[in-house]
């Protein structure tokens, strides 16, 4: 099957590219067929009418968005200042009606501040709450006044803080259900499920048999840290697992590489993730579909490593 593909701009942004460069290089990058910006971050100082004349051919999959400064440093939906926590949300109907101008599909919110470091630092039920209401307006407003926008959940188990309010695949769906709106899914980042000691298949599983899968952040790591690194570079049997789940349940959504090239070339770094993901594919269409359900029906671990040691030829 097909997959659509878009690239990371901080990867470029953080090289002294401006954002109308990285949209520059994207329209010429061989596989990318969308873009995936932060707001406000990549619209502050930039006209975002030269960015759709910019941006060509590519479509444009949605805006993941970033709450930075000292006032969000204790919370972002569960922010006890009352004028800060409206402003997180003000600040995700912003991004839902640059969503709709951009003709995007989804708002992606990772809650790097709601979370905690110490013991007794929070309180946790009123915590959940706060997530759980906040997103739920923020929902509503999407799906009214133009559009539907989807609002697509991230998680991460720790970093910014040492635990996070929302730390797994589970946690997430949980956080789903007690939302309760249609337009409410999850995007599943790579390295964040290894930090957490997730299978990234069994997550896939989960959130696309409820129809939540939404987004998702493909990298590869060690799984201590968000190393952001070249899809399949590290794990490459667990990338085929998770294309195959990928493809077993036809995902549409676009794939969006979330590496951290700091010492590489930005245009070659995405170059290299878009390959890694179709080299990857294409064994999958070597080995065949049907093969590899018969051995996850066997489970035989000798079976599984005569496949992984057949992905190798």
């Amino acid at each position: 099957m097909p997959f659509k593909y878009a690239g990371r701009f901080n990867s470029f942004v953080f090289k002294n590219a401006t954002v109308y460069d990285a949209i520059d290089s994207y329209t010429k990058m061989k596989g990318i067929t969308h873009l995936e910006f932060n707001y406000p971050e990549h619209f502050t100082g930039y006209d975002i009418d030269e960015i759709i004349r910019r941006k060509k051919h590519l479509g444009v999959n949605g805006l993941a968005v970033r709450w930075r400064g000292a006032d969000f440093k204790p919370g972002d939906f569960t922010n006890e200042n009352p004028k800060t926590r409206e402003k997180v949300i003000a600040m995700c109907r912003e991004a839902v009606d640059v969503c709709r101008k951009l003709d995007g599909s989804v708002v992606t919110l990772w809650l790097e501040n709601d979370g905690f470091d110490y013991p007794l630092q929070m309180d946790y039920a009123r915590g959940w709450h706060q997530i759980v209401d906040g997103v739920r307006e923020v929902a509503d407003y999407a799906s009214t006044g133009g559009k539907e926008i989807k609002i697509s959940i991230e998680y991460k188990p720790y970093e910014e803080r040492n635990f996070a309010m929302i730390d797994s695949t589970g946690m997430t769906m949980y956080l789903l259900e007690e939302i309760g709106r249609k337009n409410v899914g999850c995007t599943l980042d790579f390295c964040h499920m290894l930090m957490k000691h997730d299978n990234p298949s069994f997550g896939i599983a989960l959130a696309a048999e409820k129809g939540r899968l939404f987004g998702l952040h493909m990298n590869d790591g060690y799984g201590w840290q968000d190393s952001g690194m070249i899809f399949g570079s590290v794990n490459p049997i667990l990338a085929l697992e998770f294309i195959y789940y990928l493809r077993l349940y036809d995902y549409q959504g676009v794939v969006f590489f979330d590496t951290f090239p700091i010492r590489e070339d930005p245009f070659k770094e995405t170059q290299a993730n878009i390959d890694a993901f179709e080299k990857i594919n294409g064994v999958i269409d070597r080995l065949g579909m049907d093969r590899i359900a018969e051995v996850i029906r066997a489970k035989d671990g000798v079976k599984v490593s005569g496949l992984m040691l057949d992905m190798l030829k």
